[in-house]
């Protein structure tokens, strides 16, 4: 079949309302947010966190640190938790599920033990560097921010991943050989290739290039390698390959250091105006004021959130050009695109305002219309 002769169904109703969900979910999700924090400044619910953390602490200032993390991050997760026990329920509605009740508890437990960890170990630093550089805070955090970023994109897939999904290496040698020698004409080492196990919580189908360094490696879903040509994985895979060959996780990384130095600028700013006029605060040091330092960084994403959207969906056309430029035939990207948007309950053609302020990548139908173009100018 050719790909000009490849079409892109209509949406069906289901897909526009579980999508619509989707999205009322994460607005939901995103007011709740804001409100705790209003609510722990402006209420006086932080100062209260924090002399109960000195109290409990033995007036330490590390350990009370950590135990209003702790408390902080135990209340966000109470309050939010009727939000998650609905999402799970509007997967398993929409046969997108496989996972359990008591395995999504344990996620849930799994995900606040590693928050409540990777967020002390972040927040100590934080003030540490504010208690002993107030002047300069902002810039050394915004520094640290920038290693901590770094350093989590080489662990994460084989520190962090692991805990939430399992992965084994790809036994398909035939299909390995394939994908490595796809990453080697991309100019990248795949260190690996691995099964991830998706299946075992959901039934959407994923791929990914993640890590750095010595930590590279290809993740196909088992989702995916059980209902996916050879073709249609390496058309996935090359997509992803793009990123590597165009720079975007570093390119990704240098405008997010761009973005959190104007965050933690204005955190500065703030903080300083908190104390000095609105006296909310009595130092710098006072952990009280991480409500105001997370809500500054919240407002922030928010505003900018349809200009980082519009960036992200430029380098995902970029990676779907390498895509169609370096497999044998893109009618496999097309068809793998149609296969994602049905298996993953995906809007193919979402409204424009939707998709210029939700998503990050382009439209299915967008990209299969990309598609289509190049191969009736190129022969594909």
């Amino acid at each position: 079949m050719s790909a000009a002769s490849i079409v892109v169904p209509p949406d069906s109703p289901e897909s526009r309302k579980y999508n619509r969900i989707r999205r009322w979910l994460g607005i939901a999700e995103f007011v709740l947010g804001l409100v705790l924090l209003l609510a722990l400044l402006f209420a006086g619910w932080s100062g209260s966190l924090r002399d109960i953390a000195y109290s409990r602490g033995f007036q330490s200032y590390a350990f009370a640190v950590f135990l209003y993390v702790l408390m902080l991050a135990a209340i966000s997760k109470i309050i939010g938790l009727p939000l998650e026990w609905y999402s799970f329920h509007l997967e398993h509605r929409y046969q997108l599920s496989n996972q359990k009740a008591g395995a999504w508890a344990w996620d849930e437990i799994k995900e606040f033990l590693v928050t409540v960890l990777l967020g002390s170990i972040l927040v100590e630093l934080l003030y540490l560097i504010i208690r002993h550089f107030p002047q300069y805070w902002w810039a050394l955090a915004w520094i640290g921010f920038l290693c901590v970023v770094v350093v989590l994109a080489q662990l994460a897939p084989v520190v962090l991943f692991p805990i939430f999904y399992k992965f084994e290496p790809l036994q398909d040698e035939n299909l390995k050989l394939r994908l490595v020698r796809l990453g080697e004409r991309a100019g990248t080492r795949v260190r690996g290739v691995y099964k991830w196990h998706l299946s075992e919580k959901t039934k959407k189908a994923n791929a990914a290039l993640t890590g750095l360094g010595n930590t590279r490696r290809v993740i196909l879903a088992d989702t995916l390698l059980d209902n996916y040509s050879a073709d249609e994985i390496e058309a996935v895979l090359a997509h992803e390959l793009g990123h590597h060959v165009h720079n975007h996780i570093l390119k990704g990384i240098a405008i997010q250091a761009g973005v959190t130095f104007v965050g933690f600028w204005a955190a500065n700013w703030t903080l300083h105006y908190a104390i000095d006029r609105w006296h909310m605060f009595e130092t710098l040091s006072d952990f009280a004021n991480l409500p105001l330092v997370v809500l500054i960084f919240a407002v922030l994403s928010f505003l900018l959130m349809p200009a980082m959207n519009a960036f992200s969906r430029f380098n995902e056309r970029q990676a779907d050009r390498y895509a169609f430029e370096n497999i044998a035939n893109v009618g496999a990207f097309i068809s793998s695109m149609n296969k994602l948007a049905e298996q993953n309950l995906a809007e193919r053609k979402p409204s424009k305002w939707v998709e210029w302020l939700f998503h990050s990548h382009p439209s299915i139908a967008r990209r299969v219309a990309a598609a289509e173009g190049w191969a009736r100018v190129h022969g594909g």
